[in-house]
């Protein structure tokens, strides 16, 4: 993560705290462009839109946290109460539900809701100091997040691009699979699998990776230029 997504983070943070809603949704759909997959900031732009006034979006915003961390407690707390505001009661008592489920199950030292913006916290710092150039740094910080909310697959996904970065491929593949195995959509987390299997030199399970990949979004430029790669290093090997 380089540092102007950091810097958008931090000052769409500080927009959303003093109300400044609009400034901190210019902010957050930035960083969303770049970076589809954070979890957190989805949950920003729902907030921001539900305080504009917009809670359809808001709560299409909700749902796309929540695809990428199922266990997001303020994700679910934030749609339960958008959809209270609009009129689908039903729907909410059961995002509220929910939200209890996975408090219950994350209780340790601290709440649930509290353990989550420890987590948040900590991963921030993480990507301060990956957009440094400190794996390592970044990595320490990333674990102690997923100590406290080991279900927030998109910070998983952040601390196996950083196992990446320090040539350890074989840690990083673990991790990602056990990010797919709580959410198997998780396109990104799929990409660097098969990124992390090429590194190994299993490059039928790389391909397999990126496949499946193209699947779920045949347009995305990045799957289209990891199977390419791969098409051209095959037509090479059966070259020689």
């Amino acid at each position: 993560m380089d540092t102007q997504i950091v810097q958008q983070l931090h000052d769409g943070r500080a927009a959303l705290e003093r109300g400044d809603f609009r400034a901190a949704l210019k902010l957050f759909r930035q960083v969303l462009l770049r970076h589809p997959d954070f979890a957190d900031v989805h949950n920003h732009v729902g907030l921001c839109l539900s305080f504009l006034g917009e809670p359809q979006e808001a709560i299409a915003q909700f749902d796309e946290a929540l695809a990428r961390n199922p266990a997001y407690v303020e994700a679910h707390l934030n749609r339960a109460l958008t959809l209270n505001n609009v009129g689908r009661v039903d729907e909410g008592r059961e995002a509220f539900e929910q939200a209890a489920r996975y408090e219950r199950e994350g209780r340790g030292e601290f709440s649930a809701a509290v353990a989550a913006r420890l987590a948040n916290a900590h991963a921030a710092v993480g990507d301060l100091y990956a957009a440094a150039g400190a794996p390592e740094q970044a990595a320490e910080q990333y674990r102690a997040a997923l100590a406290l909310r080991p279900h927030f697959q998109d910070i998983r996904n952040k601390l196996a691009q950083c196992l990446l970065q320090q040539d350890r491929p074989e840690e990083a593949a673990a991790e990602l699979q056990r990010a797919l195995e709580d959410n198997g959509r998780f396109l990104r987390a799929r990409l660097n699998l098969g990124l992390a299997y090429a590194r190994l030199g299993r490059r039928a399970e790389a391909l397999e990776q990126w496949r499946q990949c193209e699947r779920q979004d045949s347009q995305n430029p990045q799957v289209r230029a990891y199977l390419s790669t791969m098409g051209v290093q095959a037509e090479a090997a059966d070259a020689q």
